[in-house]
């Protein structure tokens, strides 16, 4: 009898397929990785590239890690759970359960691609930002812009699967994920510096992880700021809006599709199915 792959080898055979089918999809990869740095363009070419009045940096150093924390949130968030909705309504999720791979791997890979996806998505913007726009980068920063981006994208990777837990159908679950990031990006001060904005616009930006993200995120790229700028504050917040959608999506996740909603997607069984 043949030995078992380990757990690690398993995962990451499954993190190559969720791979390959992201490209597969144009569609996903302009979004996830194109479409975020759209804004960095067009901002700086509206803005121009001076330093912003109050706040003492220029424009691309400001939006650059803002655009970077939506990128890897969309890649997280978004992906994730439109992916495995769909995913689900096509059957695939049921039939995993049928196979001798444990589903925890399955799902495992699909958070590890979104991971990597996320990270590719960060590496694109702010090397945009450093060749193009002379955004800096601080070495004494690093470590704590690794542990942010982890910390980041763990939290909607989790958001993103329990939304897919909850969305009735795959159709919908696109909807979901932009009713619910774009609106609240915008009061997070992603796109920009709100202005004395009102108490409601403080409070909801404040309740949701994405601010967090973001502050923690783009203070290390602040030439201002000295230190190596760990916001425990905002990592701990993040951490449990995490563990809080980890326990909700585990306890509501469905590996059947709902009555109505199953869709017989050969092309989605095909990609799924690709061999390595």
């Amino acid at each position: 009898m043949a030995e078992r792959p380990s757990n690690l080898l398993l995962i990451w055979q499954q993190t190559r397929y969720q791979n390959k089918i992201f490209w597969r999809t144009p569609v996903a990869a302009f979004f996830t990785l194109v479409f975020p740095l759209m804004f960095l363009v067009l901002f700086t070419a509206i803005f121009g590239n001076d330093v912003i009045e109050g706040l003492g940096i220029t424009t691309a150093q400001f939006f650059a890690p803002g655009l970077a924390v939506f990128a890897a949130a969309s890649a997280s968030y978004t992906n994730l759970a439109i992916g495995t909705a769909i995913s689900r309504d096509a059957g695939i999720l049921k039939r995993i359960r049928g196979t001798p791979l444990p589903p925890w791997i399955y799902i495992a890979g699909r958070v590890v691609s979104a991971v990597y996806l996320a990270a590719l998505a960060v590496v694109i913007m702010m090397g945009v930002a450093v060749i193009f726009y002379g955004v800096s980068i601080y070495w004494r920063t690093v470590p704590s812009l690794v542990v942010t981006f982890l910390v980041g994208v763990g939290c909607f990777a989790a958001l993103g699967m329990f939304v897919a837990a909850v969305a009735p159908n795959g159709d919908s679950t696109p909807a979901i994920t932009n009713a619910t990031i774009l609106p609240i990006a915008f009061v997070s001060n992603i796109f920009f510096p709100a202005e004395d904005p009102p108490a409601w616009m403080i409070f909801v930006g404040d309740f949701f992880p994405l601010k967090h993200f973001g502050d923690a995120f783009r203070d290390a790229f602040d030439p201002r700021l000295a230190g190596a700028q760990f916001h425990w504050d905002n990592l701990g917040y993040m951490a449990l809006w995490g563990v809080v959608a980890v326990v909700f999506a585990v306890k509501l996740f469905k590996w059947e599709p709902s009555k109505g909603s199953g869709r017989k997607s050969r092309k989605a069984e095909q990609v799924e199915a690709a061999p390595s």
